[in-house]
């Protein structure tokens, strides 16, 4: 009763009510009170009632009774006019400020972004310059807005042509737009109900509200509420409603829903006792599923009412201040402006506080309310970031306790503000909020310190860690754009954050120590992921502080100060031992002994690294001139850590820190990988660059090799027999010359070189694909990204690769140019082990193949920079010479347990780069100024106890053991050969020098002797090969004969091929498949192979059964009429499966792949398959083993039966006898004799519901039409009768196999292998199968019969031959029925009262069902007869012929489109189908139009070519007569194919000529047939008809731009929903349907079964078949059942030729014509189900996806 009056009044209150409501508040002396009065009064009367208004309602009466009178109050007038008066006074916004919603597309441009967080809605980008750039694509997480209008978000195009910048202007003077009493009603009421609204979404008492709000009478009205978490699943909190508050499963799901969707959920009304005792129900039956139970709390009615209005104000404010810039200053003032009291904030700081306390509706709302209204206003962003920063820390403290996404919690608005770079350099200035970040960090993982200060992550939590990890985020958003300009506050502040930043790195300096282990393994893997995710997190923030840095002189001074004090600080370490000189090579270096087998070591030492970045930025800006004494610093304490480090690496390299267990490996691996290396491995090179240009380099190699663990052994002080410790020693050799190496040979880093950045990527991208060709994605993913994660891939790839397109599979890849193949480096420093080695052999190959030698030679590096050109003093040192001496004389020697090949190839590698570097700075500089020496002391150092370098090359050369290096060596030795003549100014000579060449000719016999034999290896084994091969070949041509066997020959098995014309025109002749003069059928004997047991059989009809693996399946691929399946009639008459509808709407196709089986080998096979595969994990997901599939055991493909080969019949034809008989049987007589026998059969006259006008005088009526002679009973066996053929009882049981499949199959039914349905749908699929392939041969334009694959052959020969037997495994009584019901369409004489018209049936499936039944009619009882051959051969003839006038007449009732008539002369064709065209009008009743005998002979001749290409299919695979050559090898849109037809199929080229020859006979029957009412409907347009030749079926066009589908996704609307959450628009290619996938909303039954959107489609749309495009995840999706299916690649790629599923890389996609055709053929051949089961075959299944509610 109470809801009642309260709609009365609603309805009964006018809108002057509320601007008289709105005047008494203005007036008023407390305008606030009588606000809150109203509010109080009103809001629980509108929300929260007992009975629940419905949504519509209680929008009605919140608009009338509460926001109307606000209007009213804001406006002073009635608000439709105020609001057009604020319309013609301002102008639209520049900025777009759209919010995104999860899942919606957003497009960046990297040309013109200022960073990558910057991105357009759809609309903005569409509009925008930016479509023609290098744009990215990807999915929006949600809460973020378009940034279109934002000049600083845009180098250039930052408006599209929406939001222009003339706008800019308007905005302006939008300002004063609005009137002073105006602004301060806004401002006046902004503030009571943001109040309101901010109390009510930080109110914490459930029972009472504020003393202003608190109502006269509290009722005994509570809710209670449950709340969302992160802690349960969907399932777990409907069962628990379903036990707590007594609902049911559908209620509990819209429950679980919108608690899900908004954040909280009223789940029951009723007194605080029944709420009381829900809440306890439903936390108790949680936490039985969870650890935690749910959050539920109890609030009063009032409060809810007043919460649920606050929330509803949000969006009213939203709208509001969407009229005016005004409106939102006033906001904007309103909710910046500071309390009263100082000590609480202002409105729009608690609600921030508030936020992680906030459920997510409230969280939405106020999110969306800051950006409409702060974020779109310069000054306010300003304040609001101000607030933003001073609560940061408070904010992110929240945010890692709550458990909701980031997507929805406040401080994910820090993107919009810190990255905007005038507002992140103000912070820095006003806020310092580098330092607010890093103090935050610091403050959260204070837990984590050990006693040495430093992190130690061992038990940390991991979920809070990925939280504090986000942090990160803000401080690179902060530093993403560097000052062009700097002030002294910038300074100050960017450098005490850098302070900060640099206490936050000591803590990380020297963290996570690992000691070797010796003896045992380690008991408990260390913890070590925390650690590098930090560092991966601090990689880009490392680059941009020394960015930064760079920028300006002064704060790189400093800074490196402060980095070195730092560095100086943390290594204050005490050694275990004092200081020690160590000796070689006559040189001292005073150094602590330290052992990295033995101390702890860490890999953590980013203040080191930090230091190597801002000391080569120093160099190379000049500001290391600044530098207070720069050398006096200690470079060896400096280059300590980062050296430990390296020779870490080094040890787990050599196996020496196996004990420690996989941590250690795969921190190492991390060190060295491209997502660390740049601040990691990188800098420590560069450390190591740095102390080698300033320190003695002998002192500088000393320090390695006791680093190394290596100075004893190359002092000769250590000598051991052990196996292992020698072999360590090898591979930590090996370690160090490739540490050499790199030191000395790595130079590609701006600084330490003259290179650019695009040179570094150059040489990046040269060493990848010398590995191998890469596609682009692959390059990208090996590629460092900065911080806008770009690569620099694009600017270089052209210079240094060449792009190869890809095929129909696969994707494009990139192959180096051969110019830049000399810039290949073998010891790259940022090889991996096995990319070192790929590309080794890679290039070897490649030399081999252009018959260049194999010597991988070091290329010529570019020069030092002057400050680190002392480097190269390394190579030519005494210590350098003493290391490479002493490992080629343990070559020499041959003490293999000595050396390596590696350790020789390493040192080979070092000589090289030594002699190049020399060669270099002699060819550039006179002899005289080059201090660099290596070949004298190569060739003089040790050369009189004969072990100079030199000579030691020349001994190894002739080592057996180093054969691989030999022409590595020949090159180094012509070097030192052309470096010496460069220093004596004279030509190079031929020989190297006279004392090498002995050894060398004394060794050529043995080569020459070694290659022979090598050669003559080579070949035997060759020759092995190609007998294996040839022997296999055979093997498989014996096992796989029938491929071979089934391939088409030219002639006849009677005789050769005459040569003469005339012997042409008789084979022609011959080459027609049934009638008097049919062709001969060839008598081939067919041996097959067994796939299984290897066991040949000739295919016989007696002999046991060989099947062959099908697949049948419904289908919709030719239906003209998508998304209609018709249901099918329990007795079948008059309906499919009898008859076919024209419109093909669902057919059964029955597909083979081809391969051969006994049926007993697949019998066991089959039962085999059926117990192994039950125990496998999600075996349904591939086989239905319930309904007969298994695989195929060779190909794996899918199949659900087996079809038995039949053979053909042996064929005796006597011509004579055909010619006799022809004479006397003609058409009309052949009619008289069939009707005769069809009345005499009692299977057919029992229950003969025949038409009125036939009845018993039938017979009369023939005899009248026919002439005399009424033929009896029996007739039809005098023309001749054979016995029927026999088959062994292997191939009777597979005739029933196969039949019960595809009766189950195609009609959806319970197997029932005596339904006499089952011989029908064996004619339909025989039927249907043959149009599908002629449908897919005429899209492809191929020839009919020269262009089918084997498979195809050997399947449609065994489905022809299959439905030819039906009729000897079925009642001969139920056949004859059919073959009447069937004939009556084309005998009036034989029509029942359900018998259709020519209009409503397919004329081919009626073909095939008359020629494969009428067979029956010859059975006797006792005996099985059949017609012999020259019977069938008339029989065949008069049915076609039948069938064929029929189909004509078909097609010219339903022909409207006649072509234009040519000018030539009329022909006997066209004058004959003018005749008939003029008939047919006359007959229906209708004007005959001015119409060419031409036109409609062209017009008839094109509709029925399908049915004759099909026809001349069928024919060929049931009496096997060879088509003609025109078939052959001319594809179907060729001149002559249509004559050809006709010739095979005993036509007449002039098809109208039938109609002549048979005038006596068809007249009446031609107007019996246009008489139907039927047709009189159709021709009336009552009845829909197919038009002829039928619209060829293919997948939808699809846009060439893939953006254009995003587009059209972005606008979807879900039918069946209102709410804007993500959906998944989900294209269907078969029909065009847009469809909402994988949502709740769209779910509907199937089969008594909730079902998604798709498959409940794909039902209809493809009989439980679907293709669909998942636009927004850009990946096709196969559906084949409910309860399966498959992704598979969309046909779109970028420019790289590659796919990019769910957006991942975001490249600009475009349609690939050949992916879409072949996606398109995978469609047309029914090869979906296949491609389903392999896809899932390969995948291992863990965990089964709910294909059924896609």
């Amino acid at each position: 009763m109470l809801l009642k009056q309260h709609l009365n009044m609603a309805d009964r209150e006018k809108p002057s009510e509320g601007l008289q409501l709105s005047q008494e508040w203005l007036e008023a002396a407390d305008c606030r009170a009588e606000l809150l009065q109203h509010l109080k009064d009103q809001v629980p009367q509108i929300f929260c009632l007992k009975k629940e208004l419905s949504p519509p309602e209680e929008e009605e009466l919140t608009q009338r009774r509460l926001l109307h009178p606000l209007e009213c109050f804001l406006f002073g007038e009635d608000p439709q006019e105020g609001r057009q008066k604020l319309q013609q006074g301002s102008a639209s916004s520049q900025l777009c400020g759209r919010v995104f919603k999860e899942g919606e597309t957003v497009y960046s441009c990297r040309d013109c972004a200022i960073d990558p967080t910057c991105v357009l809605c759809m609309d903005c980008f569409q509009d925008s310059v930016h479509k023609n750039h290098r744009y990215k694509m990807h999915a929006s997480s949600g809460g973020g807005f378009c940034d279109c209008g934002d000049v600083e978000a845009w180098k250039v195009g930052p408006c599209c042509s929406k939001h222009d910048l003339g706008a800019a202007a308007a905005m302006v003077t939008d300002e004063d737009v609005l009137e002073p009493e105006l602004y301060e009603r806004a401002e006046k009421l902004f503030r009571v109900l943001l109040r309101y609204v901010t109390d009510f979404l930080v109110w914490e008492e459930n029972f009472e509200l504020s003393a202003e709000l608190q109502p006269r009478l509290k009722d005994n009205a509570y809710y209670c509420v449950l709340y969302n978490d992160e802690h349960h699943s969907y399932d777990h909190v409907i069962y628990t409603l379903q036990r707590s508050v007594n609902c049911d499963q559908a209620e509990a799901q819209t429950h679980t829903t919108l608690i899900d969707k908004e954040g909280r959920r009223a789940v029951k009304r009723g007194t605080l006792r029944s709420c009381q005792q829900a809440k306890d129900l439903i936390r108790s039956n949680s936490e039985h599923i969870s650890l935690q139970p749910l959050r539920v709390e109890i609030l009063h009615a009032t409060v809810m009412a007043h919460q649920t209005f606050a929330i509803r104000l949000g969006s009213w404010f939203q709208k509001i201040i969407g009229y005016s810039v005004g409106f939102r200053q006033a906001f904007c003032q309103v909710a910046l402006e500071p309390n009263a009291d100082r000590d609480r904030p202002c409105l729009i700081s608690r609600l921030m506080l508030h936020d992680a306390r906030m459920y997510k509706g409230a969280r939405k709302i106020v999110h969306e309310l800051i950006f409409s209204s702060m974020l779109m206003d310069s000054d306010s962003k300003r304040l609001f970031a101000i607030q933003f920063t001073k609560h940061y820390k408070q904010l992110q403290k929240d945010f890692i306790s709550d458990d909701h996404e980031r997507s929805i919690s406040i401080t994910a608005l820090s993107v919009q503000i810190f990255t905007v770079p005038t507002l992140a350099r103000q912070l820095i200035e006003e806020c310092n909020v580098i330092k607010v970040i890093v103090d935050t960090v610091l403050e959260l993982l204070r837990e984590h310190l050990d006693e040495s200060n430093r992190f130690f992550f061992l038990g940390y939590n991991s979920d809070k860690f990925s939280r504090i990890q986000v942090i990160f985020h803000d401080l690179r958003y902060i530093l993403i754009s560097k000052p062009c300009v700097w002030t002294e506050e910038l300074r100050g502040q960017f450098l005490e954050g850098f302070k900060i930043f640099l206490g936050f790195l000591k803590c990380m300096q020297g963290m996570e120590e690992v000691k070797r282990q010796l003896g045992q393994h380690i008991a408990v893997e260390p913890e070590w992921e925390a650690g590098f995710t930090l560092q991966i997190q601090l990689r880009h923030i490392l680059a941009m502080f020394q960015d930064w840095c760079s920028s300006d002189y002064e704060i790189m001074l400093q800074a490196f100060k402060e980095c070195h004090s730092a560095l100086i600080e943390c290594n204050n370490q005490p050694f275990h031992k004092e200081a020690t000189d160590f000796y070689m090579c006559k040189h001292i270096l005073r150094a602590r002994p330290y052992k990295v087998s033995q101390e702890p070591v860490s890999i953590h030492l980013p203040i080191s690294r930090l230091l190597a970045g801002l000391y080569v930025l120093m160099w190379k800006t000049g500001v290391i001139e600044r530098l207070d004494d720069p050398e006096s610093y200690d470079f060896i304490q400096l280059v300590e850590h980062p050296l430990r480090c390296v020779v870490l690496a080094a040890q787990v390299t050599a196996e020496m820190w196996r004990r420690n267990g996989l941590s250690l490996v795969s921190q190492v691996y991390y060190y060295q990988d491209v997502k660390c290396r740049d601040e990691m491995y990188d800098k420590d090179i560069i450390m190591l660059q740095i102390a080698a240009s300033k320190m003695d380099p002998n002192h500088f190699l000393m320090l390695i090799l006791l680093r190394f663990e290596l100075f004893d052994y190359f002092n000769g002080n250590s000598v051991s027999k052990d196996q292992d410790e020698l072999t360590q020693w090898n591979r930590l050799t090996e370690e160090m010359l490739f540490l050499l190496i790199a030191i000395f040979g790595e130079r590609y880093v701006p600084g330490i070189s003259h290179v650019t950045k695009e040179d570094v990527t150059m040489r990046e991208v040269v060493h990848l694909l010398c590995i191998e060709p890469m596609a682009h994605s692959t390059l990208v993913k090996s590629l460092p990204e900065n911080e806008n994660h770009e690569t620099g891939l694009e600017a270089v790839i052209a210079k240094v690769a060449t792009f190869r397109k890809p095929g129909v599979s696969g994707h494009g890849l990139y192959e180096v140019k051969k110019e830049r193949l000399m810039d290949f480096n073998p010891f790259f420093y940022h090889y991996s082990r096995s990319q070192r080695s790929k590309a080794e052999e890679s290039q070897k190959k490649r030399r081999a193949q252009e018959s260049n030698d194999k010597a991988l030679r070091p290329p010529v590096p570019p020069a030092f920079s002057p400050s680190f050109s002392r480097i190269v003093q390394l190579l030519c040192c005494d210590v350098f010479i003493h290391i490479l001496r002493r490992i080629l004389q343990k070559a020499a020697e041959d003490r293999s347990t000595q050396w390596t090949e590696a350790m020789i190839q390493r040192a080979l590698h070092l000589i090289g780069q030594a002699l190049v570097e020399e060669k270099t700075q002699l060819e550039s500089g006179s002899v005289e100024d080059v201090t660099f020496d290596f070949s004298l002391k190569g060739r003089t150092v040790g050369s009189e106890h004969g072990k100079s370098l030199f000579l030691l090359l020349s001994k190894i050369k002739a080592l057996p053991s180093l054969e691989a290096q030999k022409d590595l060596v020949k090159w180094l030795l012509q070097m030192f050969e052309i470096v010496k003549c460069i220093r004596e100014k004279s030509s190079p000579t031929v020989s190297v020098s006279m004392d090498t060449t002995k050894p060398e000719e004394s060794s050529q016999d043995k080569e020459k002797a070694e290659r022979k034999r090598k050669a003559e290896a080579a070949k035997l084994h060759r020759q092995k090969i190609m007998a294996q091969m040839s022997a296999m070949q055979k093997n498989f041509i014996e096992s796989n004969k029938m491929l071979y066997d089934n391939m088409p020959e030219t002639g006849t098995q009677e005789e050769p091929v005459p040569s003469s014309e005339s012997s042409a025109m008789e084979q022609r002749e011959l080459c027609i498949s049934f009638g008097p003069l049919r062709g001969p059928t060839p008598a081939e004997r067919e041996v097959l192979t067994c796939i299984l047991c290897q066991e040949e059989q000739e295919v016989l009809p007696l002999a046991p059964a060989m099947v062959l693996t099908a697949c049948v399946q419904r289908s919709t691929v030719l239906t003209q009429c998508r998304g209609k399946i018709p249901a099918n009639r329990a007795d079948g008459t008059g309906t499919y499966p009898l008859f076919m509808p024209p419109d093909l709407a669902v057919g059964t196709h029955t597909g083979s792949c081809g391969h051969v089986m006994h049926a007993t080998c697949w019998q066991k096979y089959f039962e085999a398959v059926q117990n192994t595969t039950r125990n496998r994990l999600h075996a349904e997901l591939i086989v239905d083993l319930e309904n007969g599939e298994y695989l195929c055991p060779l190909c794996k493909s899918l199949c659900n039966t087996v079809i038995p080969l039949i053979p053909l019949e042996p064929l005796t034809f006597n011509y004579e006898n055909a010619e006799i008989i022809g004479q006397h049987l003609t058409l009309p007589r052949w009619i008289q004799v069939l009707a005769a026998r069809i009345r005499g059969l009692k299977s057919v006259m029992q229950d003969n519901d025949v038409q009125p006008d036939g009845g018993s005088s039938a017979a009369t009526g023939t005899t009248g039409l026919f002439g005399d002679g009424q033929p009896d009973f029996r007739s039809i066996l005098a023309y001749g009768v054979q016995e029927s053929r026999k088959f062994s009882d292997g191939i009777a049981e597979m005739l029933v196999v196969c039949a019960t499949t595809v009766h189950r199959v195609g009609l959806k039914t319970a197997p029932n292998e005596l339904c006499p349905r089952v011989p029908l749908m064996a004619w339909n699929t025989c039927a249907f199968t043959i149009q599908a392939i002629e449908n897919i041969l005429q899209e492809e334009d191929k020839p009919l019969f020269g262009s089918l694959q084997n498979r195809q052959i050997a399947g449609l020969k065994a489905i022809v031959q299959f439905a030819a037997s039906q009729r000897l495994k079925s009642s001969q009584g139920v056949i004859q029925r059919h073959f009447a019901d069937m004939m009556g369409v084309l005998l009036p004489v034989l029509s029942r009262k359900n018998t259709p018209s020519i209009l409503d049936v397919d004329f081919f499936h009626l073909l095939v069902g008359l020629v494969l039944s009428i067979p029956s009619l010859y059975q006797e009882e006792g005996i099985d007869l059949q017609p012999s051959a020259v019977s069938s051969a008339f029989n065949n003839m008069y049915i076609f012929h039948l069938v064929t006038m029929a189909h004509i007449l078909q097609v010219l009732l339903t022909s409207t489109d006649f072509p234009a008539a040519g000018d030539g002369e009329e022909t006997e064709e066209a004058r004959l189908a003018a005749e008939l065209h003029t008939t047919v009008l006359l007959h229906t009743g209708r004007l005959v139009p001015d119409l060419s005998g031409g036109s409609v002979a062209q017009r008839v001749k094109a509709g029925i070519e399908p049915f004759l290409r099909s026809a001349a299919l069928f024919f060929n695979c049931l009496t096997g007569v060879h088509p003609p050559e025109e078939l052959f090898s001319a594809p179907v849109s060729s001149p002559g194919q249509m004559e050809a037809l006709c010739s095979y199929l005993a036509l007449p080229f002039n098809v109208f000529q039938l109609f002549q020859d048979y005038r006596d006979a068809v007249s009446p029957m031609l107007q019996r047939w246009c008489g139907s009412p039927s047709i009189t409907k159709a021709l009336q347009g009552k009845t829909q008809t197919s038009r002829y030749p039928r619209r060829r079926n293919r997948l939808i066009d699809l846009p060439e731009d893939y953006s254009a589908l995003l587009n059209k996704a972005s606008h979807f609307q879900c039918p069946k929903s209102t709410v804007d959450e993500r959906k998944h628009p989900t294209l269907c290619l078969v029909c065009g349907a847009m469809l909402c996938s994988q949502s709740s909303c769209c779910l509907s039954q199937l089969d008594g079964e909730d079902v998604g959107a798709c498959t409940a489609h794909a039902a209809t749309c493809g009989a439980g078949v679907g293709m669909f495009l998942r636009i927004r995840e850009c990946e096709i999706v196969l559906m084949a059942s409910k309860t399966r299916g498959s992704t598979y690649p969309a046909p779109y790629l970028d420019d790289y030729g590659e796919t990019d599923p769910h957006l991942g890389r975001g490249n600009p996609l475009h349609l690939c014509p050949e992916r879409y055709r072949k996606l398109n053929q995978l469609w047309q051949q029914h090869c979906i189900l296949e491609e389903i089961a392999r896809s899932l075959e390969v995948v291992n299944v863990m965990f089964a996806f709910e294909w059924q509610l896609v």
